[in-house]
Order: structure tokens, then C-alpha cells, then sequence
């Protein structure tokens, strides 16, 4: 279920439509659609925006409208602004990871909040950002900082989604199948060294033991299923068959 606590993304002055249909495109891919423009540059409604939004038209449709920055953030309690290059303010700033926990926070208390993102050409001007709580900075590439309008978007969406996300780090699809039990490793162990010891594969005498322990550690750090452990079983009993099919007859 989407979370209706969530900031608005707030795009200034921006400059293409397609970028902004990209920007609604990367706002829904993480569940938000409070999307707040100001003073597009090719007017509103844009059918750029809408061809390149691909499903995520909704946005658009709803997205507010505004003349200037004050205007857009008029009812906010905090605004994160981001922003490639240093601009000698007295700001906080932060990683797009920590201002989207900071912006849950705010929201879960109550708050209102809102992250702009500027124009295309050369971002935020120094008068949008004054009216910043904080400014949010992405560790890129110091040679090459400058993101795309729904690049930095999707940076700051994904990492508000993930902020809040419970979705274990790791699963493992077991298709149908349980792990092995102990037993059951037992005996593959006891299969596998029976025919490693018709082959004479344990030699010499003395390296036995270890050669058996050894190959026992093996299977025991392995997270074997039980359809793995019978795909072992059918291949040795094929490599038996098949060299008993292979010895001199008579």
C-alpha cells in the first residue's frame, strides 16, 4: 500500500518536458506522486512530459502548478535543496540517503517536506536554495557532478522508499524444494565416499582419514537442497554405470 506521508518533489524551472515526464516515470517507480512544478519553461500542460512519463501519467495530471519557488513550498516545514556545486552557505548537507531519513522522520511527526530539484542547464540558483533547510549532495563523480533532472530524482525516490523499506537484504528461492537435512548429507557423504573408495581415490592409506574429513567440511559448508543432494546421488551412480559399461567383458 502506497505510504500517503511523503514529500513533494518540487522541480524548478525546468526546462524539458521530457524530463519531467522522466522525473514523474522515477517519482512512481518508488510509490510517490506529489510532484510540484514551477514555471516550466515549454508551459503546462506538455505532451513531452506526458509521452515520456509511460505510465506514470497520474502524476502529471495532479501535479501543482506554481509561478514561483516561495509559492511551491508555501505550506512546508522543511525543504532539502540539491545541488551539484558548493555555494558558500552556512547549510546543512546531506547525502540523498540521509535527507530521505530525515524526511520520513519529519513526516512521521507531522511535517511538511519538500526537496527541489533545478533546472537542467545549471540547476538551482542561489536564491532557490536560500529557502533551503538543507542541501542534499550526491557523492558523484568530482570531474563529472552534474546529473540529469530525473536521474537525481530517482536517487532521491529510491532512497526514501528505502528509508522505510522492510524487504529483507537477501532471500533464497528454493523453486519448489526444502534444504537438505543432516541425514540426508550423511548420506550423500557416505555415497560419495563409498565410490570415491572403489576408484582408489583415497590414497595413500595414511591420507585416508583427512582425505574423508576434508570432503565431509565440503559438503557440510555447501546449502544444499535435497533436489541437489539427489542430483549428486544420480550422478554417481551414472559414473558407475558408465565405467561398468566401459570394463573388458569376459
Amino acid at each position: 500500500m502506497q505510504d500517503t506521508r511523503q514529500p513533494a518533489f518540487v522541480l524548478v524551472r525546468p526546462q524539458m518536458g521530457e524530463n519531467i515526464g522522466a522525473a514523474a516515470r522515477a517519482m512512481w517507480n518508488f510509490g510517490l506522486d506529489r510532484m510540484r512544478v514551477v514555471s516550466p519553461r515549454d508551459g503546462w500542460p506538455n505532451e513531452r512530459a506526458v509521452a515520456l512519463a509511460s505510465g506514470a501519467g497520474r502524476l502529471l495530471d495532479h501535479a501543482g502548478l506554481y509561478e514561483d519557488v516561495a509559492g511551491a513550498i508555501g505550506d512546508c516545514t522543511y525543504v532539502f535543496a540539491t545541488t551539484a556545486r558548493p555555494r558558500g552557505m552556512t547549510t546543512p548537507i546531506v547525502t540523498p540517503e540521509r535527507a530521505m531519513q530525515q524526511a520520513r522522520a519529519m513526516l512521521e511527526a507531522g511535517g511538511k517536506v519538500a526537496v527541489l530539484f533545478g533546472p537542467e542547464r545549471a540547476g538551482l540558483e542561489n536564491a532557490d536554495i536560500a529557502r533551503a533547510n538543507a542541501i542534499i549532495s550526491v557523492p558523484v563523480n568530482p570531474d563529472f557532478p552534474s546529473l540529469n533532472l530525473a536521474q537525481c530524482v530517482l536517487l532521491c525516490a529510491y532512497e526514501f522508499r528505502r528509508a522505510g523499506d522492510t524487504t529483507p537484504p537477501e532471500v533464497m528461492e528454493m523453486a519448489g524444494t526444502d534444504f537438505a537435512t543432516g541425514a540426508e548429507l550423511a548420506a550423500l557423504g557416505d555415497h560419495i565416499e563409498t565410490r570415491l573408495t572403489e576408484a582408489g581415490f583415497f590414497f595413500p592409506e595414511g591420507k585416508a582419514p583427512a582425505m574423508r574429513q576434508n570432503l565431509r567440511q565440503i559438503w557440510g559448508r555447501l546449502p544444499l537442497t535435497r533436489a541437489d543432494v539427489q542430483t549428486f546421488h544420480g550422478m554417481f551412480r551414472q559414473m558407475v554405470r558408465w565405467a561398468e559399461g566401459k570394463r573388458p567383458k569376459g
